[in-house]
């Protein structure tokens, strides 16, 4: 959901912010006024959640040192000055200083709803964007969303949690859609660089002159963003599809990492996803560039090699959706628990969160089934089984373990519901939640 943003007022005339406020009120924008820039300075913090329309002559601190205390407090905040006639030198200044714009009196009221509406887009993008930053460099929230408890996603936090302590650059393979990126993003949140700037490339995304471009420059004199080598200078690069760069791409890199030295200022993290077609990062790249790049290295598991995990990432993503459109999650059933197991899952997690939006879409029209989902995107709509049969004792516990799961979430943590629901005597759930390692507190404050 969107941020709802907010407009600060700032006139020493009352009939004026007054008359902003209820313009702008009525066009359903949430206003508060001031009558100083002292009062305003009191509240505008560094991540206000909206914009500022402000007078330009005001008693005291005038629009002009207000714009610049707000500039320096927050540069990425809009700020729309408000002229009287005859002063766009002043306005013109307060544009070069910072401001997003300036409205001179007397302004079409449509104008200034116009301006509002933009420059609150500007702000809420903005925030979105520091939100999700201040998410990326937090290492516990991003290690919470590498979601499993099978053997190789606990080794595959290790690692991570290892190599995000060393320097060495690192490559990261795998098949598509297993999370690659994610990994690159905790790899860099939970090491020392996470405060410093994390800058992510496609290196298919881009034919070989714009990607030498994005890369090493030159920049244009009106190019918005420096050359990725520069920009991410003393933090993280990651080159996502590495093996598709050209040999003099690759050469180029190469001479950027040797300038650097050991350890390198910037981190280098290389996906590559030439796996899935029989093909290694080895096989494509030039050795001295491979053997830098693969000094530490990280491959991350396919799912259908995480056992129960796909039930639990299918409950979270089937409860997230259902949350999203507004209706209740699908039932699974002990028969459609162990076809989501046993599928092969060639699109891995990406796949699991198309097939989990699906079938909240399908469980509120209140038809189809997962099966079918699952067999939707193949010809001879045969069954989709993986080439490894597993006993039926573990289809069976994997169930089990899920509708134990999805019960304490649903009552969050109240034994007497679950046991009630699940018709089960206490000391029972109790040995199957330790059998599990499901915890009660675990859902307390879900």
């Amino acid at each position: 959901m969107a941020q709802a943003m907010k407009i600060a007022i700032v006139d020493d005339e009352k009939d004026m912010r007054q008359s902003i406020s209820q313009w702008l009120a009525l066009s359903g924008y949430d206003t508060e006024t001031f009558a100083s820039a002292e009062d305003a300075l009191k509240v505008l913090g560094p991540d206000y959640p909206g914009i500022v329309i402000s007078d330009i002559k005001m008693p005291g601190i005038d629009g002009m040192q207000f714009l610049k205390k707000l500039m320096g407090s927050d540069s990425a905040l809009p700020v729309i000055m408000i002229t009287g006639h005859g002063d766009v030198p002043m306005a013109v200044e307060a544009m070069r200083v910072g401001a997003f714009d300036f409205l001179e009196k007397p302004f079409n009221p449509d104008r200034m709803s116009e301006l509002a509406k933009k420059a609150s887009n500007a702000r809420r993008l903005t925030l979105d964007n520091r939100a999700l930053r201040r998410e990326l460099s937090d290492g516990g929230q991003i290690m919470k969303k590498l979601i499993g408890s099978s053997p190789v996603m606990d080794r595959l936090r290790e690692d991570i949690l290892d190599l995000g302590q060393a320097d060495g650059h690192v490559l990261i393979d795998g098949e598509t859609g297993t999370g690659k990126t994610l990994v690159a993003h905790a790899l860099h949140a939970v090491g020392s660089r996470a405060g410093k700037r994390f800058v992510l490339v496609s290196c298919a995304a881009l034919e070989e002159e714009a990607l030498c471009k994005r890369l090493f420059g030159p920049m244009q004199p009106d190019d918005s963003m420096l050359p990725a080598v520069e920009e991410a200078r003393g933090g993280t690069l990651v080159l996502e599809d590495v093996d598709a760069m050209s040999e003099s791409v690759q050469a180029k890199l190469l001479s950027v990492i040797n300038e650097q030295g050991i350890p390198g200022e910037t981190r280098i993290i290389a996906i590559s996803n030439l796996q899935e077609v029989g093909k290694t990062c080895e096989d494509v790249l030039r050795p001295d560039l491979f053997y830098r790049l693969a000094a530490l290295r990280i491959t991350v598991p396919p799912l259908r090699q995480r056992g129960e995990d796909i039930l639990a990432l299918f409950t979270r993503l089937s409860e997230q959706f259902s949350e999203e459109y507004g209706c209740e999650a699908p039932q699974v059933s002990a028969q459609e628990a162990a076809q989501l197991l046993q599928a092969p899952w060639p699109g891995n997690v990406r796949q699991l969160i198309n097939i989990a939006e699906r079938a909240v879409l399908q469980s509120r029209r209140g038809s189809g089934s997962i099966a079918s989902l699952l067999m939707s995107d193949h010809e001879e709509m045969q069954p989709v089984m993986t080439t490894e049969g597993k006993p039926l004792k573990e289809y069976v516990e994997a169930f089990e373990r899920m509708l134990i799961d999805n019960t304490m979430r649903r009552h969050k943590g109240s034994i007497a519901k679950v046991m009630d629901e699940l018709r089960l005597p206490r000391r029972t759930l109790n040995e199957k939640m330790a059998k599990y390692g499901l915890q009660r507190s675990d859902y307390l404050a879900s």
